[in-house]
């Protein structure tokens, strides 16, 4: 029983004959193959996907997880499609989400029933195409997702510790979409409807294809960027680092050029990006017929992702603030699209009718919380504007920042009756909060805002992330100076004093980002020790496919300036920058004070473990006021 009602098993897409037939089909259009299971939300890639092809008048069937061992019967099951197969590996990158950066096996899938590990392989954009390819040699296979999309050109892959070509020369699939589909899907289906073969289809925008030099629509022109081969890049590391400069801009500029690259007689094509979806575009995403629950195969067991999301609202798709480590404007694009207030209330309506709901909804929000309603003021500088990032090293003052819409929502959502607390768990940027603008009306809206968050929907602890606190790292990572954490922090502990409300700020740090060394999270230890954080959930760098860190961790190079950079790679060195998080704990004492006495810092050995007069460790802060333990998960 959901918000409709009792749902029927016809109200998710098919899954298997069985089902196919319930709705009176004997063939299908399209055939998804997903690596998650099958959960029929907005947040999970397959079910948007699988209903926005519906929404064109297609039979879409989804194969959620299948088994890859054996005789091959989840790839038989539903035939051959009369269009294509279309691989959907996952709303993670399948090593991420398996892995750790020290190459561990995490403790669960997210994305798979009670978290189970041996519900998809390794690289299931691989592993299901070339399944695929043995069994229907002759029916096209088009990838998407954020494995495939962040892989379409020559990259750097952790877990192999090799550079690799495209993922369509690994696969040997026939076409990739990149980033959000949903424009260059509806078009594919279209021109493959009017009597298109998918293998004449070359010059579709957001789309990567291989083809011979001769076959490239056009020959190459002025007008494309060639990249270094993948034989060049192989040879020499500088030459990849060259490569990531071009390949970020073209992703995140409104008019792009078409990339061009050779990997032995093949050309790779990665077309240039459709313009973002408008915001009735985007609301008619949000608007399709999903059930907002896992199919029912899944009835009595847990998936870890969808609890998390389940009362969940996505305000937005893109992220201006072009971090060097983070892969989201590279598949979402800089350029922010906004659901309209209307879109987002019949969510809000949606989830209060959820049989299970309690009043509370877990998170309103987006890939960065507070970026709702921000775009560049004059679009036509937008339009020529090639940098990676809006806000670093400084907030374009063609960006408006005003924080009013979104401030709006939150006080509608607060005033819906059946809505008793609504939280931001999103991340928040805090530069955005901080930022003064030469509007004055602009920097009330901030204050406002900021008012409303704090006192309003923080579930006791708010994310945001300084990830450093030595300016030349953050610089590196496209982040601001450590100082406008420390101010917002100070704002955050006014507003909370004046409102006399017990709320923690918890602060996310990376270690062994390029351009960290050990002497650097010394300082970060102390630092954060003055402010009393006792950081205990902390990251380690862990190089992904196509960002400009990665490319900096691999290469050595700074891709922008093609200056050296210096990255810890080694196991000991990476865990020597780690162990500075955990300065407070006993075990890591000793070889903390050894490290400090060895790169010259025995300066901050005092600041870390100061004593008293008589000798004795001087005793933890005092934790009446419930600072002792700020920053803990």
């Amino acid at each position: 029983m959901t918000a409709t009602g009792v749902k029927m098993l016809t109200d998710w897409l098919p899954t298997t004959k069985k089902e196919m037939a319930l709705r009176g089909w004997e063939e299908v259009d399209v055939i998804l193959f997903s690596g998650d299971a099958y959960v029929d939300h907005p947040s999970f890639g397959v079910a948007v996907v699988g209903r926005t092809l519906e929404h064109e008048g297609l039979r879409v069937a989804i194969v959620p997880q299948p088994d890859w061992h054996g005789d091959f019967r989840d790839f038989k099951k539903l035939g051959r499609p009369r269009l294509f197969f279309g691989i959907s590996p996952g709303c993670m990158d399948s090593m991420v989400n398996k892995y750790t950066a020290n190459r561990r096996l995490r403790s669960e899938d997210a994305y798979s029933p009670d978290g189970r590990h041996d519900c998809r392989p390794e690289y299931p954009t691989i592993v299901y195409t070339q399944i695929l390819k043995r069994l229907w040699p002759d029916v096209p296979v088009v990838l998407g997702g954020i494995e495939a999309s962040m892989r379409r050109l020559t990259h750097y892959d952790y877990w192999q510790d090799r550079l690799m070509p495209s993922i369509l020369h690994s696969s040997g699939a026939d076409m990739l979409i990149y980033g959000m589909g949903e424009k260059p899907l509806r078009e594919l289906c279209g021109r493959l409807r009017r009597g298109e073969s998918l293998s004449e289809i070359r010059d579709l925008p957001q789309t990567a294809v291989l083809c011979r030099k001769e076959q490239i629509p056009g020959g190459i022109s002025s007008d494309d960027i060639v990249l270094n081969s993948h034989e060049r890049c192989l040879a020499d590391k500088r030459a990849e680092a060259e490569n990531y400069r071009h390949i970020e801009e073209e992703s995140n500029k409104w008019h792009a050029q078409r990339l061009l690259q050779s990997t032995g007689e093949v050309w790779t094509v990665v077309n240039p990006p459709y313009p973002p979806l408008s915001t009735p575009e985007l609301d008619a995403t949000y608007a399709l017929p999903y059930t907002r629950m896992p199919h029912p195969k899944y009835r009595g067991k847990r998936i870890p992702a969808y609890e998390m999301i389940r009362h969940s609202i996505c305000l937005h798709r893109g992220c201006f603030g072009g971090c060097a480590f983070c892969t989201i404007s590279a598949h979402q694009g800089k350029f922010i699209v906004c659901r309209s207030k209307e879109s987002i209330m019949r969510e809000v309506e949606a989830v209060t009718q959820m049989e299970d709901f309690k009043g509370n909804i877990s998170d309103l929000g987006g890939p960065s919380a507070n970026m709702y309603g921000m775009s560049g003021k004059d679009t036509k500088i937008c339009e020529k504007c090639k940098r990676p990032s809006c806000i670093h090293p400084r907030v374009c003052r063609n960006l408006n920042t005003d924080h009013s819409a979104l401030t709006d929502i939150y006080r509608s959502v607060d005033r819906h009756p059946g809505v008793k607390r609504c939280y931001v768990g999103s991340g928040v940027r805090y530069d955005l909060i901080l930022h003064r603008s030469d509007d004055e009306r602009v920097n009330r809206a901030a204050r406002e805002y900021a008012e409303q968050l704090i006192t309003r929907h923080v579930s006791g602890r708010l994310k945001v992330a300084p990830e450093h606190t030595a300016d030349a790292v953050l610089m590196l990572m496209r982040k601001p100076s450590f100082r406008l954490f420390d101010e917002f922090r100070r704002l955050f502990e006014r507003i909370n004093e004046s409102r006399h409300l017990r709320q923690q700020i918890i602060p996310y740090f990376i270690s062994s980002h390029p351009g960290c060394c050990a002497e650097d999270m010394a300082e970060l230890a102390v630092l954060t020790k003055d402010m009393d954080f006792h950081l205990e959930q902390v990251q380690d760098f862990t190089p992904t496919p196509m960002t400009i860190s990665t490319e900096m961790w691999y290469t050595g190079y700074d891709p922008y300036t093609l200056q050296p950079v210096f990255s810890a790679k080694n196991q000991r060195d990476k865990l020597e920058q780690r162990m500075f998080f955990f300065w407070y704990k006993p075990e890591e004492r000793r070889q903390i004070i050894q490290t400090l006495q060895r790169i010259g810092r025995s300066d901050l050995i005092a600041r870390l473990y100061p004593r008293r007069e008589d000798g004795q460790k001087r005793s933890r802060p005092s934790d009446k006021k419930g600072r002792n333990r700020r920053g803990q998960h």
